[in-house]
C-alpha cells in the first residue's frame, strides 16, 4: 500500500474524526538498547536542569542570570547586555546544529533531548510508579470512582505538582540566587511571605506549564502545538535516517493459528501492536513514516524483543533510510550535510575564540563634533575626543591613555572610575605643536590601559588629529 492509499484509509474510517475527543495514551514500559542511551540522556539532562543552580563558582553561582545587577555569568564568564550578540550567534549555531542533525538522522531532539520528551519521561515515571503498568492504568481509569482511586489518582496528583513546583522553583533560582529563594520560600511557608511578586509568578507559571504539558497534553504538544514537527519534513531527504518499518518484510501481518497454516507465506510481522503501545504519540509506524514520530525508537526495541520469541531476525523495525528500504546505497556525506557541518564547525570554533579574546574594556572614541580643532595659540593645536569606557569587569576601573603616531600633550581625568557593568564618559583633550604637523589630517592611535586583578588589559583604537596644516 502506497503513502497516499495509506493516508486515504487512515481519514476514510468510519472511527477517523477530526473533531474527536482526545484519548489518553498509555505506553507500555519497554527495556532496550535505544531506551537505555533515550533515558539515560534525558535523566541526565534533568539532573543537570536541576543540580547545576546549587553549583557555586567563586562567590558567585555558577549560573545565574542576575538581571538587576546586568550581570550574566555562567561559571568563570560574566557576561553585560553588550555581549548580548554572543546569544544570537547561539542561537544561530543552535539552529544550524537542528537542521544538520534532522537532515542526518530525523527527529533525534524530539525523542533525545527535547525538554517536553524529558519532563513527560519523569511525569510518566511517576505515573507508572504510582498507578502501576499500563494495564493496571487503563483498568483504574475506567473504574468507578471508590477510596483506592482516590487514593492513587490524589496521590499522583499531589507528586505531579510537587514536582512541578520544584521545577518552577530551580528555574527562578537561575534568575534569583537559589539558596537566597529557598530561604524566602521557607520564610513564606512560616506565616511571614518573602517572595517578591515575578518570583511568585514564575514559579507559579513555569510550574503550572509543566503540571498541563507534561501531564496531561503530552503529545499533543508535539502533535498540534510544536512548530519543528511541521516543518521538519521539509529537512527529510531519501538517505536520512528515520525509524521505518520494512514492508517487504513484514507483509502480509498474520497472528495466532491463522500463522500456522500459512507458513512461509506469512511475513515476519506478528500483528501483536506492541509497537503500537509503546509509543508515546500513539502512532502505528507500520503505516509509513508520520510527522507524529519523535523517532524515541521504543518501537524497535520492542519489535527486536518480539522477533527474537518468534525466532526472526532482528530490524523489523530499524533506524534506516529510504535508498537502504528500497535495496539502494545510503549516502551519508551528502553536499548538504557536508555544508551543514563545515558551517556549524566554523561558528563553533569562531564562537570559542570569539569568547577567549573578549575584552573585559570595550572603547568607542568620539571626535567633538563642534569643532574640528582649536588653536590654543601661535604655537599649538588642541582636539577633543569623547571615550566611552564600558567596564565589563566585576569592580571599578581607572584608566591610563597613550598616544602614537603623534608628538603630543594628552589631558583627562586620571581619577575618574567607571563602575562595574557601566558605561563611563571621558573628554580627553590632545595638544600638538604646530610646527611638528605635516599634514592637515593625521593618523593616531590611543591606547587605553586598566588593571583587572593581576592582569594588565589594554586596547588600541584608531583616530585623526585635524590641524590648518
Amino acid at each position: 500500500m502506497d503513502i497516499e492509499n495509506k493516508i486515504a484509509h487512515r481519514f476514510k474510517s468510519s472511527d477517523s474524526n477530526l473533531y474527536a475527543s482526545h484519548e489518553k495514551v498509555h505506553t507500555r514500559e519497554i527495556k532496550g538498547v535505544f531506551q537505555t542511551i533515550r533515558k539515560s540522556i534525558l535523566f541526565l539532562l534533568l539532573g543537570l536542569y536541576y543540580g547545576l543552580a546549587w553549583l557555586n563558582w567563586g562567590d558567585h553561582q555558577a549560573i545565574l542570570f542576575d538581571l538587576p545587577a546586568r550581570q550574566f555569568h555562567i561559571f568563570w564568564l560574566t557576561f553585560w547586555p553588550q555581549d548580548f550578540f554572543f546569544l544570537a550567534w547561539l542561537l544561530i549555531m543552535a539552529a544550524l546544529g537542528l537542521f544538520f542533525f534532522t537532515a542526518l538522522a530525523g527527529r533525534l531532539w524530539c525523542g533525545y533531548a527535547c525538554p517536553e520528551t524529558a519532563w513527560t519521561e519523569a511525569f510518566v515515571w511517576i505515573e507508572r510508579f504510582i498507578e502501576g503498568n499500563r494495564g493496571a492504568q487503563k483498568k483504574l481509569e475506567k473504574s468507578p470512582w471508590n477510596l483506592l482511586k482516590i487514593r492513587k489518582r490524589g496521590l499522583k496528583q499531589i507528586v505531579w505538582l510537587s514536582f512541578s513546583l520544584w521545577t518552577g522553583f530551580t528555574l527562578v533560582g537561575y534568575f534569583t540566587p537559589i539558596r537566597e529563594l529557598g530561604d524566602s520560600v521557607l520564610k513564606s511557608f512560616s506565616g511571614n511571605y518573602a517572595l517578591g511578586p515575578w518570583e511568585t509568578f514564575w514559579i507559579l507559571f513555569y510550574g503550572l506549564a509543566t503540571y498541563g504539558n507534561a501531564g496531561y497534553l503530552r503529545e499533543q504538544v508535539c502533535l498540534y502545538m510544536c512548530p519543528y514537527a511541521r516543518f521538519q519534513s521539509a529537512m527529510f531527504d531519501k538517505d536520512t535516517l528515520i525509524v521505518s518499518y520494512d514492508d517487504n518484510r513484514g507483509e502480509p501481518r498474520v497472528k495466532g493459528k491463522k500463522r500456522i497454516k500459512m507458513t512461509d507465506a506469512a511475513g515476519d510481522c506478528v500483528d501483536c501492536t506492541l509497537c503500537v503501545q509503546v509509543c508515546p504519540t500513539g502512532i502505528d509506524i507500520r503505516e509509513g513514516l508520520q510527522y507524529e514520530c519523535i523517532g524515541c525508537a521504543a518501537c524497535i526495541d520492542m519489535c527486536d524483543q518480539v522477533m527474537d520469541k518468534v525466532d526472526k531476525p532482528k530490524g523489523l523495525i530499524r533506524y534506516t533510510t529510504e535508498h537502504a528500504m528500497h535495496h539502494g546505497k545510503t549516502k551519508l556525506l551528502r553536499p548538504r550535510i557536508i555544508i551543514y557541518a563545515c558551517l556549524l564547525s566554523i561558528l563553533f570554533v569562531a564562537f570559542i575564540v570569539a569568547i577567549a579574546m573578549r575584552s573585559p574594556l570595550a572603547v568607542d572614541i568620539l571626535r567633538d563634533r563642534g569643532v574640528l580643532y582649536r588653536v590654543i595659540d601661535a604655537e599649538h593645536i588642541q582636539n577633543v575626543y569623547n571615550f566611552k569606557l564600558m567596564n565589563k569587569g566585576k569592580s571599578a576601573q581607572t584608566y591610563q591613555i597613550d598616544v602614537s603616531g603623534i608628538n603630543g600633550e594628552i589631558n583627562y581625568d586620571r581619577n575618574k572610575s567607571v563602575a562595574p557593568g557601566k558605561l563611563g564618559n571621558m573628554a580627553v583633550t590632545l595638544t600638538a605643536k604646530a610646527s611638528e604637523l605635516e599634514v592637515a589630517i593625521q593618523s593616531i592611535e590611543f591606547t587605553i590601559i586598566t588593571n583587572i586583578g593581576d592582569n594588565r588589559v589594554s586596547v588600541k583604537e584608531s583616530s585623526r588629529f585635524f590641524s590648518p596644516q
